[in-house]
């Protein structure tokens, strides 16, 4: 999530416990996550030839033994791969900042052309709604790189545009009457085509990457375009607008910022800060206020725009969602039920729809990470809701991992067979290290003793409001979760944690009154779905922070803070992108990415280590963002030789093919975000 976009109210209003509580009491004996032999191991000895004595005095004759299968090779619980970078110093210049024998080219900025029925960007911010439409969104964030034809050189860029800078996107700003209402179609609609996600082909041509104008993958998702709802709020009342009477589509996307990918080859895009785009100045329903919709304004007060055709009408008065007395179908009241979920998109064919998969849950999603497959066992996702005191939860699918279904000749179908059916979990901390999935079903008991069924009417009704029965049930509050990553060995999850600048109590565990530093935590499955067992991976912290502050032990050259992107690459290198909210490290360096590889650290009983004072030169900085910007999203090619990452809402900046320019003193640039491409001078694999 963007600062700029982050809403700094709580609309998290249960007693349930609060994630810092459970560390006071966990941490403070500091339980390390096992590796190697793990609960798995543990059953599969219980029951091979630990039988109890038989009660019989009959002698039993005991057929010849069967002779053994061949073993299997154990897979490798550790990565065999190493950091072969020195972390680089900090940087605040308006440029990026890499390892030595690295290079960086810009790709793919905001208002590149699609095609040919987009204008070229323009300087001046007067390009139309037109050409928006059909070129790269604003503010670039998650992203992921899909192959062509097995090629490492040849694919699939898919990029989310998360919100916009209403001053960059238009030569003077946005055109407000005096009652602050919006007056100009074409603003209006450049805005919403800016939103959404684009697909594009990128192709490497010598050294240097290139957008393929006009190839027939390019398209763009925008707020405007028509998706299909899937799972258990389709075709239910909740959905009934007057685009879609029968509740099986909604219009747009809105507010993409993390994503995630599928085993079987599509896209997942995130509806994060969706609230904010509706209004709705009447009574509110409980899932509107548990999810924050305003009761005044809009984000960019695009219901506002007046006086014109009953389609433009209805193009834009539908994000006002106050009810007018007639019908669901008559007014806008359902137009936001239709947002706040995963999307899957199959960048592969250009003639699918978007689909919303409403079983993982409604709320604001950051990030949506499948867990370790394993054949003949359900397909696991992770997804954080990005505020202050909010959830972790899980979808577990009731149909289990079929490995052909890899590379299935229907790609949405399979997403059909593995999202739409399935247990959607939220997650509660105990103080001992262990965990529990509380399932999100009409039978689970709520902190009150009661059916979650007596409070919610039906499964859909429980999805509408997700945090609103994560509440009910006791699930424990975090500190905004962000992106989930897991790790390719050892199957352990990871988290960010982002930072809680309301926590105003200090504690063992999290010492730090407005911490504004953040953290990431993981865990271990155990052998039940409702099972798991945690611990803190590394605390975010300036160099200087006392030893409570600074527990990880960082140092100048990988001190951070405001933890926010985070993937794992197939080698285990697992790559930490920041959001920093904190003045501490934000008049140090900008943001950052940074790498480490978690497997590796273990001690001599094979048990995974934290990052401390010990061994904190694991972690290392890769790479700085220019002056005033996010650095986001994440996407390696096959080969790992080409590394993709997103540079948000620069404050000024060039566009020259070398990211790594710095801009001449005094020259000012229209802001413009846009992807880097980070390829290794000598054509290895990065980081190693």
């Amino acid at each position: 999530m963007s600062k700029a976009t982050h809403d700094p109210r709580c609309y998290n209003k249960s007693n349930n416990e609060t994630f810092d509580q459970v560390l006071e009491r966990h941490l403070s004996r500091r339980h390390f996550v096992k590796g190697g032999l793990g609960m798995s191991a543990m059953a599969a000895f219980a029951g091979a030839g630990l039988s109890g004595c038989n009660s019989s005095s009959e002698t039993v004759v005991k057929p010849a033994p069967t002779p053994p299968p061949a073993p299997t090779p154990a897979p490798p619980t550790q990565a065999s791969v190493k950091l072969g970078f020195d972390s680089i110093a900090s940087s605040m210049t308006d440029a990026v900042a890499i390892p030595q024998g690295y290079s960086a080219q810009v790709l793919a900025p905001w208002g590149t052309p699609l095609n040919d029925k987009a204008g070229e960007w323009k300087s001046d911010g007067t390009n139309t709604a037109e050409d928006q439409a059909n070129a790269m969104g604003i503010h670039h964030d998650g992203m992921h790189f899909f192959p062509l034809n097995d090629s490492s050189e040849d694919g699939l860029l898919v990029v989310n545009h998360e919100y916009l800078d209403l001053d960059a996107l238009h030569a003077n700003g946005p055109t407000l009457d005096a009652d602050g209402k919006r007056t100009v179609v074409d603003e209006v609609r450049k805005e919403i085509n800016g939103h959404g996600v684009s697909v594009v082909r990128i192709r490497k041509n010598g050294s240097q990457w290139e957008v393929v104008k006009n190839d027939r993958h390019n398209r763009r998702f925008t707020g405007a375009t028509i998706m299909d709802i899937a799972g258990p709020l389709a075709y239910t009342s909740y959905l009934e607008t007057r685009f879609s009477p029968d509740g099986s589509q909604a219009r747009g996307t809105l507010n993409n910022c993390g994503n995630g990918f599928t085993p079987w080859g599509t896209y997942l895009t995130c509806e994060e800060n969706w609230p904010g785009y509706f209004v709705n100045r009447g009574d509110h329903t409980e899932d509107q206020d548990r999810l924050g919709l305003s009761h005044s304004n809009s984000r960019y007060r695009w219901d506002t725009l007046e006086g014109h055709t009953e389609e433009l009408v209805d193009e834009f008065t539908r994000f006002n969602v106050t009810p007018s007395g007639n019908s669901a179908q008559q007014d806008y009241r359902n137009e936001a039920n239709g947002h706040g979920y995963i999307v899957e998109i199959d960048p592969y064919n250009p003639a699918t729809r978007a689909v919303k998969r409403t079983a993982l849950g409604r709320f604001r999603h950051e990030g949506c990470t499948f867990g370790k497959l394993e054949a003949g066992k359900p397909v696991t996702f992770y997804s954080g809701h990005d505020s202050r005191f909010e959830y972790m939860y899980k979808f577990v699918s009731d149909a289990n991992w079929d490995p052909s279904d890899a590379n299935p000749a229907n790609r949405i179908a399979t997403g059909d067979k593995y999202m739409n059916e399935g247990t959607l979990y939220v997650a509660k901390f105990n103080a001992d290290g262990t965990g529990n999935w509380i399932p999100l079903t009409l039978d689970s008991v709520t902190t009150d003793g009661r059916r979650l069924g007596e409070k919610f009417v039906s499964q859909a009704a429980i999805i509408l409001n997700t945090p609103g029965a994560a509440d009910a049930v006791g699930a424990t509050e975090m500190d905004r979760p962000e992106w989930c990553a897991v790790d390719p060995f050892t199957g352990s999850a990871y988290l960010t944690l982002t930072n809680n600048t309301r926590r105003e109590e200090a504690n063992a565990a999290n010492p730090r009154i407005d911490n504004s530093f953040g953290h990431i935590i993981r865990w271990d499955e155990g052998e039940d779905a409702t099972d798991f067992s945690w611990d803190i991976f590394v605390f975010g912290s300036p160099e200087d922070g006392d030893a409570d502050t600074n527990r990880s032990g960082l140092a100048e050259l990988n001190q951070f803070a405001s933890p926010d992107g985070l993937a794992f690459d197939h080698r285990g290198i697992m790559w930490v992108q920041t959001d920093n909210g904190a003045d501490e490290v934000e008049e140090y360096t900008n943001d950052q990415m940074l790498a480490v590889v978690p497997s590796t650290l273990v001690d001599g009983d094979g048990n995974q280590q934290v990052i401390s004072a010990d061994n904190q030169t694991q972690l290392r900085r890769f790479f700085v963002g220019p002056n005033g910007c996010e650095v986001t999203g994440f996407a390696i090619t096959p080969d790992y030789k080409n590394m993709f990452a997103n540079i948000q809402h620069p404050g000024n900046w060039p566009y020259s093919a070398n990211a790594a320019e710095v801009t001449p003193t005094g020259t000012s640039v229209r802001p413009r975000a846009a992807t880097v491409v980070i390829t290794k001078n000598d054509g290895g694999e990065i980081g190693v």
